[in-house]
C-alpha cells in the first residue's frame, strides 16, 4: 500500500483492512511499517522539498507547486485541453464553516470541528461537499458534525484519481501515464 492509503485505513477509531475494509482486531497494527513510514524520506514532486512519508499528504494539500504538478499530469492525459485551471474548485483545502480558520485538508477540518465546534448547532454548508461536482453550495446541513462523521471519514482522493469529472477509461489512462512518467 502507498502511505496515504495505509494511513486512511488506520485513522478511524476502528482501524480497517486496506483490502476488504473489515475491522482489524486490537494489537494487529503493523508498528514496524508505521515506523518505516515515519523514518522514510521522500521528495515532493512539486517543490522538491524533502520530508518523511508520514508528512507527505498534509504537505501535498498545501503545496501549490505539487497541485500544479498534478494538473500537468491531468493535462497530459486528457483528450481535450483543460480550460483555465482557476475555474476548477479547490478540493485540497477547506475553510471551517464555523470560524475564520482556513486551509484545512479534509482530515484536518474533521479534527478541527470535532475539537472546537462539536457543540455548535448552527446549520452550515459543508465546504467539502460544496467543492464536489455533485455538491450544492447552498445546502445547509441540519447536523454538520454528524454529517462530517458519516460522510467524511475518508478522503475522496483516496478513491478517485485527480479528475472528478473524468470517466473510468480516462482515469485508467491517467494512472498508467503517471506511473510510467514517475518511474
Amino acid at each position: 500500500f502507498c502511505s496515504p492509503c495505509l494511513q486512511e485505513c488506520l485513522k478511524p477509531k476502528k482501524p480497517v483492512c486496506g483490502v476488504c475494509r473489515s475491522t482489524l482486531s486490537p494489537g494487529s497494527r503493523a508498528l514496524d511499517l508505521e515506523k518505516q513510514i515515519e523514518m522514510t524520506e521522500t521528495t515532493c514532486n512539486g517543490c522538491n522539498k524533502k520530508m518523511y512519508l508520514s508528512k507527505m499528504r498534509s504537505h501535498a494539500a498545501s503545496c501549490s507547486k505539487y497541485q500544479n504538478y498534478i494538473m500537468e499530469g491531468v493535462k497530459a492525459v486528457t483528450k481535450e485541453p483543460l480550460h483555465n485551471t482557476r475555474n476548477f474548485p479547490n478540493r485540497f483545502t477547506f475553510p471551517c464553516p464555523y470560524c475564520s480558520e482556513k486551509n484545512f485538508d479534509q482530515e484536518g477540518l474533521v479534527e478541527h470541528c470535532k475539537t472546537l465546534h462539536s457543540m455548535d448547532a448552527k446549520q452550515v454548508v459543508c465546504p467539502i461537499c460544496a467543492s464536489m461536482p455533485w455538491g450544492d453550495p447552498n445546502y445547509r446541513s441540519a447536523n454538520f458534525m454528524e454529517h462530517l462523521q458519516r460522510r467524511h471519514r475518508f478522503s475522496y482522493d483516496t478513491f478517485v484519481v485527480c479528475d472528478y469529472d473524468a470517466d473510468e477509461d480516462d482515469m485508467m489512462a491517467q494512472v498508467l501515464m503517471r506511473s510510467l512518467r514517475d518511474k
